[in-house]
């Protein structure tokens, strides 16, 4: 028997599967707003696991409205570096000079840069406290192994810790996601044949908060500054390069890097460890099933050409949020599969376009054809030049362009 007394396990209202940001922020969004729902969340992972994680994010200023409206900005905001400025190139590994074709910056409204970077153990550890402060059940080692309908619910077999019942899943379990795959949810994909090397870097000299993006034959080398003399890589190789650069000594590592990074910023130190990740593009046909929604990367995985998968997942938590929120104050069924169709039809059309939009880019700039390279420097410059073109750049960029759930725009729900 169960708390409440009933056979097969503890019932919640909601099970968020998967504690990486989409999961906490979609927890602690629902709970805010709706106390009288009861949330657990699950993780496959060790409980520290997360703080291992020495990667840092891109944080769109409407992802950072909805952190503060969710009590939890003002906790890292100390840890944020804003972005001022970005710079764009593209030129060959080893060109002398790199011409730049791009720059923007600016504000998303006043006094509000349109980016920050964070580390992502601070924003983890953030959304942690505000979760527990707000009744979340957190159980950590306990991966979703099965799923089986019921009546007016779901059943999630929690491996090595029993069963649950709840009358919504939501699946934030990556975008290898085993839910999805129980839920017999088919995805479109494309490997890419690159893999992400991400690593922290430490400098001599400031870097101003300039973010730049280096477009190379093989992918883009994006640098992104931190708080100090630090810069966070997203550096793009096919994947059996960025095998061979992971495995390196320090010293063949830090060379190649260089060559990338170059010497404007002084002597650079590998800070920590560095990893690869392979990229491709993964899409689900169908974000929900009766009693199921799919949000982050269990939804969507895209190239990180334009750096928005996090906000991209940040936006289905505002958009689910709201439709289970407000689901619940009208007393209609959270789990029922015409209400999480809303959420589907908000999300559907900006993820196949933000993954089309990375696609192509990728497919454009990830080569060394003269042609292509001709265009591209074309339309950079002629972009360079149009200051309504560069104001969309930086409402795209700010995660403010077209409709918006309310979270997004840091008003309550």
């Amino acid at each position: 028997m169960d708390k409440a007394g009933e056979p097969g396990g503890e019932r919640f209202d909601i099970v968020v599967a998967g504690a990486g940001y989409v999961g906490l922020t979609v927890a602690v969004a629902i709970r805010q707003a709706a106390p009288n729902l009861s949330v657990l969340l699950v993780d496959g992972a060790p409980a520290d696991a997360w703080r291992r994680d020495t990667r840092a994010s891109a944080l769109a200023a409407a992802a950072v409205r909805m952190l503060r409206e969710l009590g939890v900005w003002e906790a890292i905001r100390h840890e944020a570096q804003a972005i001022g400025e970005m710079i764009v190139t593209d030129s060959r590994t080893a060109d002398p000079v790199r011409p730049v074709f791009l720059t923007f910056g600016g504000e998303a409204s006043a006094g509000e840069p349109f980016a920050h970077m964070m580390p992502n153990v601070e924003l983890n550890g953030a959304l942690r406290q505000r979760a527990e402060a707000l009744g979340v059940s957190l159980r950590s080692g306990a991966p979703v192994t099965g799923l089986s309908h019921e009546p007016a619910g779901i059943a999630v077999e929690l491996g090595g810790a029993g069963r649950v019942r709840a009358r919504l899943l939501i699946a934030c379990d990556g975008v290898k996601s085993k839910i999805r795959d129980m839920a017999g949810i088919r995805t479109i994909h494309t490997d890419y044949g690159q893999s992400g090397i991400v690593a922290t870097v430490r400098h001599e000299r400031p870097h101003g908060g300039r973010a730049e993006e280096h477009f190379l034959p093989a992918g883009p080398f994006a640098i992104l500054p931190l708080k100090g003399n630090r810069s966070s890589l997203v550096w793009t190789e096919s994947t059996r390069e960025a095998e061979r650069l992971i495995a390196a000594d320090d010293m063949i590592f830090e060379m190649e890097l260089e060559q990338r990074f170059g010497f404007k910023l002084g002597a650079l130190t590998v800070e920590g460890e560095r990893r690869a990740f392979p990229l491709g593009l993964t899409l689900a046909r169908d974000f929900v099933r009766p009693r199921i929604a799919l949000a982050g990367d269990a939804a969507h995985g895209i190239h990180p050409i334009a750096g928005q998968g996090l906000n991209l997942g940040f936006k289905d938590v505002a958009a689910l949020a709201e439709t289970v929120v407000e689901a619940a104050r009208l007393g209609l069924d959270i789990g029922a599969l015409d209400t999480l169709q809303r959420y589907e039809r908000w999300r559907r059309f900006d993820t196949v376009q933000m993954g089309v939009t990375t696609d192509l880019l990728n497919r454009l700039f990830s080569n060394d054809n003269a042609l292509l390279r001709q265009v591209r420097s074309f339309g950079l410059s002629l972009v360079d030049r149009a200051p309504f073109a560069k104001r969309w750049f930086i409402e795209e960029a700010a995660g403010l362009s077209g409709p918006s759930p309310r979270l997004l725009k840091g008003e309550p729900i």
